[in-house]
């Protein structure tokens, strides 16, 4: 990929494409603060994200965009082309919400029972929203830039039902860029990764089956539930004894299930299990041995167990070049202070992978500060880096885009 460089000042006025970005941007940031309070207060889960695309597309339509909409159901793609250059980027920010009580106390908290933002889609919404604006009214390039506002992150499903709708025939990328905000981060910091950035996640169901029987005569019955005390401790070994040292695997039982009384022995008890992993080796490894292990676990106690493992979707592999890219557009607009040196791969996980596998790219992570953790009842998005990383954005467009 080749990248342009800036020089050090525009050839009209004597001012930085940063500084040119950042008063632009701030001239309207107020708007699109208010804009995510808005769709903050209005939560919509996904492929049910029907009032925000329809915020999405009118705002687009309105500053002279060409929208599609109904990509994927409730998808939406703004397009806009600058002058005569070939080439094409993608910028994807997605839009749904969680099924999740809020209880942060704010004053545009969720009015929709049982759903909220609580992973910041409505702060990725209207920072893309903001940059859509400046570079229509102010941008400087040369190509066509396809803005890719998507539904469904949170189900795994979003990302591979517009590819499967031809999203990039229709809209053809030779990049694409997404950004996740990051609590825990200093707000504003923002962190690159080369290679795996987020973590594959796949879940599995065991069902341990014994013979049930009265607790006071154990003799006569096949205990699943000691069966499955053994195997979860057998399970943490999968990682400990069968992954490589300086590799990642995550096995972790989220719920167990058996039984009602104290004194009755089960037929059966279930479990529910979530694995992570970053190499495509490591998430067959997990693949292959939990099933063996339960299966031979439940066994050695007389038992028998049925593995339902199902696959999620891929770790988040982000390409060398593409990243290195974004990291120096980092540079150049926050400054290199504020770009983490050593940011480390997150393992949660992401449905961009998929729009990684379908075209080179990289996804970026923007520190959120010290506000609770996603996927929590009390997380609220940081207003302070909406601003910034929407500058970065028409920076990283205006770069990847020159003439």
């Amino acid at each position: 990929m080749t990248v342009a460089t800036f020089p050090d000042v525009d050839a009209v006025g004597g001012v930085t494409p940063t500084k040119r970005i950042e008063a632009g941007v701030a001239a309207f940031a107020d708007e699109f603060i208010a804009l995510r309070r808005d769709i903050h207060q209005h939560p919509e889960l996904s492929f049910k994200e029907h009032r925000t695309a329809n915020i999405v597309a009118t705002r687009l339509a309105s500053w002279g965009y060409s929208v599609t909409s109904g990509i994927a159901g409730t998808g939406v793609v703004g397009t806009l082309r600058r002058g005569t250059g070939s080439k094409s980027l993608g910028i994807r920010a997605d839009m749904d919400a969680l099924p999740i009580q809020e209880s942060t106390g704010l004053a545009y908290a969720s009015v929709n029972a049982g759903v909220m933002h609580a992973c910041g889609h409505d702060g990725h919404t209207a920072i893309l929203l903001a940059a859509a604006r400046y570079l229509a009214e102010s941008g400087q390039f040369d190509g066509t830039l396809h803005l890719i506002f998507q539904p469904a992150e949170e189900t795994g499903s979003g990302a591979r039902k517009m590819i499967a709708e031809g999203l990039f025939e229709r809209f053809p990328c030779d990049a694409v860029f997404g950004l996740h905000n990051w609590p825990g981060v200093c707000a504003g910091h923002v962190g690159c990764v080369t290679g795996p950035a987020m973590a594959a996640v796949d879940q599995a169901r065991i069902t341990v089956r014994g013979k049930g029987g009265h607790g006071a005569e154990p003799h006569k019955a096949v205990d699943p539930v000691v069966a499955t005390a053994h195997l979860i401790t057998a399970l943490q070994t999968v990682v400990a004894r069968n992954v490589d040292p300086l590799d990642m695997g995550v096995v972790t039982v989220g719920s167990i299930h058996g039984g009602q009384a104290s004194n009755v022995i089960p037929d059966s008890v279930e479990l529910k299990l979530t694995m992570r992993s970053f190499r495509p080796e490591i998430r067959q490894l997990l693949q292959d041995r939990i099933p063996a292990l339960a299966r031979a676990q439940a066994e050695s106690f007389g038992a028998e167990a049925d593995v339902d493992y199902q696959l999620g979707f891929p770790a988040v592999l982000n390409h060398a070049e593409e990243t290195a890219f974004a990291r120096q557009v980092a540079v150049d607009s926050v400054g290199a202070e504020r770009v983490e040196a050593n940011f480390r791969p997150r393992t949660a996980s992401e449905d961009f992978a998929y729009m990684l596998q379908a075209r080179r790219g990289s996804y970026v992570f923007w520190g959120n500060g010290n506000s609770a953790s996603l996927h929590n009842p009390k997380y609220d998005f940081n207003d302070f880096i909406l601003a910034p990383a929407a500058a970065y954005w028409a920076q990283l467009a205006e770069r990847f885009l020159a003439a």
